[in-house]
């Protein structure tokens, strides 16, 4: 299956629920990861976290599916078209 590079947008609105899953996530597709941004956004209580991925649309897809599933946690992703 062809690679894509992507870029994971993940709004995390609840730390204490999503931190270590989310953290754990990250860590079994280390693999795919090739940066990552994190921005804790005091004021509004969240943060922020930018993934730029290099996998195939069901790895990513995989990733995507885990983190999206944590409560307090929304992404969205974007892909290139090669």
């Amino acid at each position: 299956m062809e690679k894509r590079i992507g870029v994971i947008a993940i709004v995390v609105e609840d730390r204490e629920k999503a931190g270590d899953k989310l953290n754990s996530y990250l860590s079994q597709f280390g693999d795919i990861i090739i940066g990552r941004m994190g921005i804790p956004y005091r004021e509004k209580n969240i943060s922020v976290i930018a993934l730029i991925v290099d996998g195939t649309t069901d790895e990513i897809g995989a990733l995507t599916g885990k983190l999206g599933n944590l409560r307090g946690v929304k992404v969205k992703t974007a892909f290139t078209s090669k």
